[in-house]
């Protein structure tokens, strides 16, 4: 009991010490402000960003692999001269996966086409139009809101139906129950069976604003936009249990190669995408601007420990009298030692939670589709980082202090 009420009361003289100099106290926690605020105020960035970029992948569907003429790659030597002599994966190669894929979870194929003029009345608005088969809403998200998704029937016979997203009914069908509605594509009559739920547009808005997208099936699609050997997406789930999805990439390879006659000795002449590779080359940037983060702030809390560190070797210098008196009347010297040690902490710490607290402010600042969140785990970094600079910039000077002779001290003033 004696120790810790020392140790409070180590903790007290540091608190009146810090009070009675203010202006010195602003001064010096400044550096480390300047530096937890650059280090968290980048990984708060880049954790917004990486969490705003996974949800726009969210449609890309898990455990997906993806059948198309491009593969993705990421690097200075992306062969597009061979690529583009690649035939386009088309609806015949869909129904041959479908019918022989034994590894498949689901699939389907897709096609899209921006920039389509959707109508209701003197109500229109430019949309992303993709056309989907039966099996998509297992490969991707398709939050229903109001409606249904697309019957088997409706699928075969290729009809005019569309599933809609929220914009799209906001804009279409103000104030109005939109499912059972009609509205016009390229000038064709389609009945509205359901209404997504809204979800706002990601960073990155691949395949389009989800709120601004409908959905029609696939015949149709093909019907409208596309000709007699219309090129597809073909999206194809694996199972849980096939670790890595091995085996499902291994033989769609396999029936691929057989469908276009390709010899042994041949390259692919399509490409089997994963979603990961996009994740993988983003999160690549993700980390050059974390190191960058830490670059930037580093310098600054380097600036701001030096800094602490010499206001605290003239703390010690300015009250080494009553260092003295307190060691002559039986202070311990860790009594000593944590005076100013508890004094270069908080000065630190008080430092890295005005730059937290300017990190939090700025999630406040709109920035588009970005939505920026100062998460705990972050928080806890820039005051532990803080708190840590505190002690090294503390230690020697409270060493310092505490092996001083109390005669040569009391003698010093």
């Amino acid at each position: 009991m004696k120790f810790i009420r020392q140790i409070l009361e180590s903790f007290r003289f540091a608190w009146q010490a810090l009070r009675s100099n203010l202006l010195r106290t602003t001064l010096s926690l400044l550096g480390v402000t300047i530096g937890i605020f650059a280090i968290i105020a980048v990984f708060t960035m880049v954790d917004s960003l990486e969490r705003n970029v996974k949800e726009s992948l969210n449609f890309l569907g898990d455990r997906v692999v993806y059948v198309q003429k491009w593969p993705f790659e990421f690097g200075s030597e992306y062969r597009w001269w061979k690529y583009f002599q690649w035939p386009e994966p088309t609806y015949n190669d869909y129904r041959a996966l479908a019918e022989r894929l034994e590894n498949a979870e689901a699939i389907c194929a897709m096609g899209g086409r921006g920039n389509v003029i959707v109508k209701n009345g003197n109500n229109s608005l430019p949309v992303r139009i993709s056309g989907v088969t039966m099996d998509y809403n297992q490969i991707s998200e398709v939050p229903i809101g109001e409606g249904r998704y697309f019957a088997p029937q409706e699928q075969e016979s290729a009809r005019n139906v569309v599933i809609i997203g929220s914009e799209v009914a906001e804009t279409l069908f103000p104030n109005q129950y939109a499912v059972g509605k009609i509205m016009k594509i390229n000038g064709l009559n389609f009945q509205v069976i359901a209404v997504q739920e809204k979800k706002g547009s990601g960073v990155l808005e691949i395949g389009g604003n989800p709120d601004r997208r409908c959905l029609i099936p696939y015949g149709t699609f093909a019907k409208l936009f596309q000709s007699i050997r219309p090129s597809v997406t073909i999206a194809v789930k694996g199972y849980p249990e096939d670790e890595g999805l091995q085996n499902l990439e291994g033989e769609i390879r396999g029936l691929m190669r057989a469908r276009r006659s390709l010899k042994p000795t041949q390259d692919d002449n399509f490409a089997i995408n994963r979603p990961e590779a996009i994740a993988k080359a983003i999160g690549g940037v993700f980390a050059v601007l974390t190191i960058a983060g830490w670059v930037i702030g580093s310098f600054s809390i380097l600036v701001g420990g030096f800094g602490i560190a010499n206001i605290m070797f003239v703390s010690v210098k300015e009250r080494i009298n009553i260092i003295g008196i307190q060691k002559s009347l039986g202070a311990k010297n860790y009594f000593i030692l944590f005076q100013f040690l508890f004094e270069s902490v908080m000065l630190s710490l008080v430092g890295g939670l005005v730059g937290v607290f300017l990190v939090y402010l700025l999630s406040f600042i709109p920035l588009g589709n970005l939505d920026v969140v100062l998460t705990a785990g972050n928080i806890a970094l820039g005051l532990g980082t803080s708190s840590l600079i505190g002690v090294l910039a503390g230690i020697l000077p409270a060493i310092s202090a505490a092996r001083l002779d109390p005669v040569i001290a009391i003698r010093s003033k």
